[in-house]
């Protein structure tokens, strides 16, 4: 049985358009929703999904984090409730653990198929979408994924050599718009220019992002806001007055690292309904 972690990004669209010219069967295609992802992401999941009932593939099913009374919670919810920020502002990734990883766990554990599968003594094969320039990265999940015994792990890009820019080509030769970058809207990794257009296009998205910050802020002591280094609000202030914060971005490019799994973690800390977004 295969089933496929979809991000909504371009490697793991790249990774289901892979799939099916390639004729891989695919039996479960899974979005882990924590209920704050930008616009652009929800909008591509409904053309996504259309694209692969079009081509004979299951539709993606949607999942989400519930607490132990059964209550979907968000992890605005809980940033705001626990007056924390998401936990990787700490240096962290539990809010991805949390609200991306335990939830399709959890749909797997109770789904019939994998059940089957478990019960016959077989590995569920996950698909993973790291693209042929990402070997670092599936390097640093080996011994997770060693260790793993449900899951089989699968990398099809790096099994077809596709490299990102091989990825963008594969989505546009399917007929498929660019899916944009998927990430929360307050996430911490977001770059300078990510933040500004959060204030252009959604300033709605904005003023939560800022509700979680302010609300974090009196508890925060080794870092200054969703920036890490720097408050978001200041950032703002200072770029509506034409100032600069200096030091505080990276010119690095890279892509949102919230839901790398290379962290050891047990079921138990996945699984826990507490709070998982604080730090210090």
């Amino acid at each position: 049985m295969n089933i496929v972690g979809y991000g909504g990004g371009t490697d793991s669209t790249a990774m289901l358009v892979g799939l099916w010219q390639h004729h891989v069967p695919v039996d479960l295609i899974l979005f882990a929703d924590p209920g704050a992802e930008q616009p652009h992401t929800y909008h591509y999941l409904r053309i996504m999904d259309q694209w692969l009932r079009t081509h004979g593939m299951p539709g993606i099913t949607r999942v989400w984090y519930t607490d132990r009374q059964g209550q979907r919670l968000t992890l605005e919810q809980e940033c705001l409730r626990s007056a924390s920020l998401p936990s990787i502002a700490y240096g962290w990734k539990k809010c991805s653990l949390k609200h991306k990883v335990a939830p399709q766990e959890k749909f797997c554990a109770h789904y019939p198929p994998c059940q089957n599968a478990w019960a016959r003594g077989e590995n569920v094969v996950k698909l993973i979408g790291y693209d042929a320039g990402e070997e670092k990265r599936r390097l640093g999940a080996l011994p997770h994924d060693l260790a793993d015994r449900k899951y089989q792990k699968a990398y099809p890009l790096m099994e077809w050599g596709w490299d990102r820019n091989r990825c963008i080509q594969e989505i546009q030769n399917a007929g498929l718009p660019l899916p944009g970058k998927s990430s929360c809207f307050f996430c911490p990794s977001m770059k300078r220019r990510e933040i500004r257009t959060l204030y252009h296009r959604y300033p709605d998205l904005l003023a939560r992002a800022l509700a979680i910050e302010d609300r974090a802020r009196p508890n925060l002591l080794t870092v200054r806001g969703l920036g890490r280094n720097y408050a978001w609000r200041d950032f703002i202030e200072a770029d509506q007055a034409q100032l600069a914060i200096p030091g505080v971005f990276s010119s690095e490019d890279l892509p949102c690292s919230c839901v790398e799994e290379t962290e050891e973690v047990t079921r138990k800390d996945v699984a826990q309904d507490g709070n998982d977004c604080r730090g210090s």
